[in-house]
């Protein structure tokens, strides 16, 4: 085994890890490509830079980022810290200054005599797994070389090049006096079939969807607001790419008033509780995690700005109070199909000396990264002193994350930290504050626990 740990990739993630293992006195080669290339995004030569918002979200405690970010300055996080000490005003958020941000991680890592920065690109990464444990961390915007490489190791025939994932929201915001549960056909009455018997059948069904049926107004009123709602522009380099792969929402709306109710929201193999007939449109959303707290709506990618997406889909009859744990995204990004590929340390099954980290494995935003930088290093030096792994609990943000990407789902997305996926209480709590306050005690309790045991 080589006498140190490799890291490819010099952003959030890799910068993170990069710092943890060298912490731990253990060298650590960083490969980073830039200044020799850059990706279309990139523009300096920093590590840690920040090509997007200079929001790292909110810092409050019942805010499921606040508490990821508490989490991670439990256990002494590099990157929070110095985010912490380049903030500029923003209310209750943690926003930087974006150059000093960057800057200083450069000057942390680059100062570490632990750490060797290379500038290349990587573009075999088996090579270097032979006798060493790699970490993999090159964000959304993996150069094609290494991609390709990627794509080969991990048996794919490709990589997920666009991130098209439709809105979350939490079932228990969905209004099930109006919403309906029941599979295409498997929930549309027969024809001979009893009233009360096909009531009943529904009732002890087990489904995988909840349908919300509209009427002929309400479908023509969400059209036209769909149609008419501002949208995010998309870089140029996105926008071939993306609009072969999959049609936004308010892309199929414009080519007619009845292109949905023939395409994502059409009510073929339903029949409408309230009134015993079909309805005129059906939106339906499928179950998004294993304990089905969570619900995405199907075939609603968008590129609306998100508080258009919350004016507009609040307008479906059942989701008027819904509660938007992700909203529908469609940008460049690179990721694995982490709930086939990785296990919930990050760690590759088909080859246990290699981690991936950041966005490519489906965590979404810099503190989420961060956290998958981590937990993919703590566990590479873990594996390094041939010791047992650390898992975290799934209980913790940074757990649920984990366990989120590594558990199998068919239609697997990127995903944010939020208080959906982590494990509810069995009593119901109202008061969402109230709710989200203690998951999150619940959450710091185990990870001090865990702090005091490592």
């Amino acid at each position: 085994m080589k006498d140190y740990i490799t890291v490819i990739g010099g952003g959030l993630a890799g910068s993170e890890a990069a710092y943890q293992i060298a912490k731990r006195g253990i060298k650590v080669k960083l490969y980073e490509m830039k200044p020799v290339k850059y990706s279309p995004a990139h523009t300096n030569e920093n590590l840690a830079e920040i090509v997007c918002s200079n929001s790292f979200k909110s810092n409050l405690h019942t805010n499921a980022c606040g508490l990821l970010k508490e989490e991670l300055r439990e256990l002494d996080s590099l990157l929070i810290k110095i985010a912490d000490e380049t903030s500029v005003p923003a209310g209750q958020a943690l926003a930087v200054d974006r150059e000093k941000f960057s800057e200083k991680v450069t000057k942390e890592l680059e100062k570490n005599e632990y750490i060797e920065i290379i500038h290349e690109e990587v573009t075999d990464v088996e090579k270097i797994a032979e006798d060493g444990i790699v970490i993999i961390a090159t964000g959304p915007l993996t150069s094609d070389g290494l991609s390709e490489a990627i794509g080969k190791l991990t048996g794919e025939d490709k990589l997920a090049f666009y991130d098209a994932a439709a809105p979350i929201v939490e079932k228990d915001s969905i209004n099930m006096n109006i919403a309906f549960e029941g599979d295409r056909y498997e929930q549309e009455r027969g024809k001979d079939e009893d009233e009360q018997e096909w009531r009943n059948r529904i009732e002890n069904q087990e489904a995988s969807y909840i349908n919300l049926p509209m009427n002929k107004e309400e479908y023509e009123n969400f059209v036209n607001e769909l149609v008419n709602a501002e949208v995010v522009e998309l870089h140029e380099f996105e926008k071939k790419e993306i609009f072969e792969g999959c049609m936004p929402i308010e892309v199929m709306a414009k080519r007619g008033l009845d292109t949905l109710r023939f395409g994502p929201l059409k009510p073929v193999g339903f029949t409408d509780l309230r009134t015993g007939r079909r309805p005129y449109a059906v939106v339906q959303l499928r179950q998004d995690n294993e304990e089905a707290t969570i619900y995405n709506i199907v075939g609603f990618q968008t590129n609306l700005k998100f508080g258009e997406q919350k004016r507009v889909f609040c307008m479906i009859p059942g989701l008027e109070n819904a509660e938007f744990i992700k909203y529908g995204v469609m940008h460049r990004n690179t990721f694995i199909n982490s709930s086939k590929l990785l296990d919930n340390t990050y760690n590759l099954k088909k080859n246990r000396n290699i981690y991936f980290a950041g966005q490519i494995t489906g965590v979404e935003g810099y503190v989420e990264s961060i956290s998958s930088g981590m937990v993919s290093a703590l566990n590479a030096i873990k594996q390094y002193n041939n010791e047992e792994k650390i898992i975290f609990p799934k209980e913790t943000m940074i757990g649920s994350l984990a366990n989120y990407i590594s558990t199998e789902n068919d239609n697997f997305q990127p995903m944010n930290a939020n208080f959906g996926i982590l494990p509810q209480f069995e009593e119901k709590i109202k008061d969402k504050k109230v709710k989200y306050g203690r998951l999150a005690d619940k959450a710091m309790k185990i990870i001090t626990n865990l702090c005091q045991k490592y």
